[in-house]
């Protein structure tokens, strides 16, 4: 599958779940916003608060994260493949006074930004969306400035080679191979794949090795917590859907005054 064809595929998909209002296009809860950071940041990985910092919303466009880092006092833009997903974001600022730039692309080249232009990196799951997840790493290392946080979440690589229901006798079959040098096998829909995106399962070389590689050091790791009830439940039970990586760019940050440091000390 060549470049074009996926990444069509991918923004179509997330535009038409924009027009409709499917999930993952939800947008702030109006609540949220007056308490953003427990809601953005349960882990306290950011330290507290984010206020003044340059925060870039990597592939997180539907007007959730970028209105929760905005209302916590952050220069935010946001950067997604899907117009229409953009779209949410500028209307969730406009809606609730608040101030976000909003920029399209691909994840594996943010050429629209300059180097160090960014203290802190947010990333929800979208890196299974690409093919090649030691681009998206370098990029981020590039506009991200020495000392500065990526906080990313993905797709645990086992969920994604396992089937949706049980076996008969309980547990869930492990069907798709883990060395790979394609895209994901289609699948029906279910909660823990995208039936109508082309997606990738990166390993955990990749995942971990590739920051790294990437100039970063890895501070912490989690698994946030999923429900505990109906199949989605049941399923966690066997299969952690998410991964959640905090991690530092290599270097010393510069030495301004009005830039406060973004990672926890």
């Amino acid at each position: 599958m060549n470049d074009a064809s996926w990444e069509q595929r991918n923004r179509q998909a997330y535009d038409e779940r924009a027009r409709s209002g499917a999930r993952h296009t939800r947008s702030v809860l109006p609540r949220d916003l007056s308490h953003p950071m427990p809601v953005m940041d349960p882990e306290g990985w950011m330290g507290g608060s984010v206020r003044g910092q340059r925060v870039l919303c990597l592939a997180a466009g539907g007007g959730l994260q970028s209105a929760l880092m905005a209302a916590a006092g952050a220069v935010v833009t946001v950067f997604d493949l899907s117009p229409e997903m953009l779209a949410r974001d500028e209307q969730t600022a406009r809606e609730h006074g608040l101030k976000v730039k909003t920029v399209v692309g691909n994840m594996l080249s943010l050429g629209a930004f300059a180097d160090d232009a960014f203290d802190l990196v947010w990333q929800p799951v979208s890196t299974c969306y690409v093919p090649d997840i030691q681009a998206v790493y370098r990029e981020v290392s590039r506009v991200l400035v020495a000392g500065g946080l990526y906080i990313a979440q993905h797709k645990q690589p086992a969920s994604l080679q396992s089937d949706a229901l049980p076996l008969p006798t309980g547990g869930y079959l492990i069907r798709d191979p883990y060395q790979r040098s394609g895209p994901l096998p289609e699948t029906l829909p279910c909660l823990h794949r995208e039936s109508e995106m082309t997606e990738f399962l990166h390993t955990w070389t990749d995942l971990m090795g590739g920051l790294a590689r990437a100039g970063f050091t890895i501070l912490d790791l989690a698994e946030p917590p999923q429900p505990t009830e109906g199949a989605w439940g049941e399923r966690c039970r066997y299969l952690q859907p998410y991964v959640k990586i905090k991690a530092q760019k290599n270097g010393q940050n510069s030495c301004n005054p009005a830039r406060p440091k973004v990672w926890t000390p």
